[in-house]
């Protein structure tokens, strides 16, 4: 059988690295160490491999799961082989923790060594009016791959304030403590709004990096 389906861009990189991208959208995994990885995100995988679900660790990090209500749904990937991970064609990037930390929201986590630990922490002002936000805190050694919708900007907010749209952040320095910003006053309200009353400010040696996209609008049905 003939077909450019089988050239050689588009054949497995057999290589002996842990993590290695197979493509801008396609991360390969050589399992020996665990991997945690977020649910749904192995899309194949190669050899003899189990996927079992992750507890929150603590009694702690339950509590904080029920009260928050942060989907961030996670799997312990074990054994010998390969395993393949993805997100609905996102880009995906390799970032090495080196005793630093990574503030990332839960949709654009893919997956993580073992080794590096977790918690969940609220945003700043982040009520019932915004949504409540929450993100998951990473720290450690080891490497984490994160996804983004299209190629993301990294933004420095050392040099002025920084303001982004809650859905478009990807990720964090951990040491920065974004705050939730309202643009909204009630003239504004009076007109219907601008349809961007909520942003994540950020101040301070540190970046932030953000994806062109607000993800999938949820859809409304008409009655």
């Amino acid at each position: 059988m003939r077909s450019a389906l089988f050239s050689e861009q588009n054949q497995e990189k057999e290589t002996a690295e842990r993590w290695t991208l197979q493509s801008t959208k396609m991360l390969r995994t050589v399992l020996g160490d665990d991997v945690i990885a977020t649910k749904g995100a192995m899309v194949a995988f190669q050899g003899q491999v189990e996927f079992n679900h992750e507890g929150a660790g603590s009694i702690g990090k339950m509590m904080k799961k029920l009260l928050t209500s942060e989907d961030a749904p996670m799997m312990r990937v074990s054994g010998r082989g390969e395993v393949f991970f993805a997100r609905q064609a996102n880009n995906v990037f390799l970032l090495q923790l080196e005793g630093d930390s990574l503030s990332v929201s839960s949709k654009n986590l893919l997956a993580m060594d073992a080794s590096i630990g977790w918690d969940i922490r609220r945003v700043q002002g982040a009520g019932m009016v915004s949504g409540g936000l929450f993100n998951l805190l990473l720290e450690g050694h080891g490497t984490v791959a994160i996804c983004s919708e299209g190629e993301p900007l990294i933004l420095d907010c050392s040099s002025q304030p920084t303001f982004v749209d809650a859905q478009a952040v990807v990720c964090w320095s951990g040491n920065l403590t974004p705050e939730v910003r309202s643009s909204m006053n009630m003239r504004s309200m009076l007109r219907g709004g601008s349809g961007e009353a909520f942003q994540l400010a950020f101040s301070g040696p540190g970046f932030v990096v953000v994806q062109p996209s607000e993800g999938i609008p949820v859809q409304t049905t008409a009655r």
